[in-house]
């Protein structure tokens, strides 16, 4: 059956108009905030475009065409590929266990030739619009039921499973928690969440043994950096240092001393935000979470005044797992949180996290042109 006949007849926009449509000024946002991570991988490489600089500006300029592409195509397309985007990217999970590529005693990346992808990254977006397409398809009354979360729990699951084992215990916590946000988005009632929530407290308790050394290394380490300053807590204390010599206005571009002299640990990369504090001071951090703040505000307005379930649950979704980047990274490099390996939105280095976001982004935008767009619940879809 045709595409069209599942999704049903509404008014087509053309090319140019959906373009008009566009709003340029949050993917001017979303430029600066990128300007911003380039110039500060410019600094960390001690004033080279080379390593990291170059190589994120390409990685840029290939998502902000994907993002835009995403943007123009009508959004019950993305509502009818959310399922098999979700296979995929498991499937590419599945790949990983058995083949992945090897780095930092980690098993978490495909060898794609031109890159290194990482599958957990899109596996976020791919949750959110399984989780969206699901909810849609419910109504109200059966999204209040206990069955209808027996599917729900197994799509938060299997990926689960699957990067626990690389191990990945950051992308493992940044996907429970957006799907169970997602969740409570949908309409699942609060004393399921209270309840389960007291039901996860011994199993904490007890997963404690299975952890890998280096994990119970990083919890023992944020309760007292202190203890082991040279080893364990080298990196949260560089970075309180670096966060807190910057001063109002900071140091200077490419003047600041933890980062320069190579005190501050993976500063191109999870370290990041504390190099802008350190060289651009209060203000320079302040501007940044400024942007952040309009992409995220942005796109709360436009989950309102969308008229389709799937397209409010996936920018609720994009929202939250873009807010748990920035949230757990900015509190990791102020040790408020165990460091966990979370990258900085848009502004770390790194391709696979690069291209989840702005992903993510296309799909927000194209919610906020099609937001018109009228998707029957349940039908061809269910």
């Amino acid at each position: 059956m045709p595409l069209s006949a599942r999704i049903g007849d509404h008014k087509r926009k053309s090319l140019r108009q959906k373009l008009a449509e566009l709003n340029w000024f949050i993917v001017l946002v979303i430029v600066a905030i990128a300007s911003l991570g380039f110039a500060m991988l410019y600094s960390v490489a001690g004033g080279s475009i080379d390593p990291w600089a170059k190589n994120q500006l390409i990685r840029f300029l290939i998502g902000l065409a994907i993002m835009i592409v995403i943007a123009v195509i009508d959004i019950r397309v993305w509502m009818f590929l959310a399922y098999p985007f979700y296979a995929l990217a498991l499937g590419m999970l599945a790949v990983v266990d058995i083949m992945g590529e090897m780095g930092k005693g980690s098993q978490r990346w495909l060898d794609l030739g031109f890159m290194n992808l990482q599958p957990s990254e899109l596996m976020k977006i791919a949750l959110v619009m399984a989780l969206a397409r699901y909810y849609h398809c419910l109504s109200d009354e059966d999204t209040l039921k206990l069955k209808s979360l027996i599917k729900p729990i197994i799509l938060i699951a299997l990926p689960v499973v699957l990067v626990l084992r690389q191990p990945d215990l950051g992308t493992t916590l940044l996907i429970m928690m957006g799907g169970i946000a997602l969740l409570f988005a949908a309409g699942v009632r609060m004393w399921l969440f209270v309840a389960s929530f007291i039901a996860l407290i011994p199993a904490v308790i007890g997963a404690w043994q299975f952890l890998k050394p280096y994990q119970k290394q990083r919890v023992l380490t944020f309760l007292d950096p202190e203890k082991d300053p040279l080893g364990a807590g080298y990196h949260i204390i560089q970075s309180k240092i670096a966060l807190g010599s910057g001063g109002v206005y900071g140091k200077g571009f490419i003047q600041g001393t933890q980062s320069q002299l190579n005190f501050l640990p993976e500063k191109h990369t999870d370290f990041i935000f504390t190099v802008i504090a350190e060289e651009l001071g209060l203000m320079g951090g302040l501007s940044l979470l400024s942007l952040y703040f309009i992409l995220l505000a942005y796109a709360m307005i436009v989950s309102v005044s969308v008229k389709s379930q799937f397209g409010r649950l996936m920018i609720l979704g994009m929202v939250i797992t873009f807010f748990l980047y920035m949230f757990i990274n900015i509190a990791m490099v102020m040790g408020l949180v165990p460091v966990v390996g979370v990258p900085l939105p848009l502004v770390s280095y790194g391709g696979s996290a690069m291209l989840t976001l702005l992903v993510g982004f296309g799909f927000i935008l194209s919610a906020a042109i099609h937001k018109e767009t009228s998707i029957p619940r349940g039908g061809a879809f269910a």
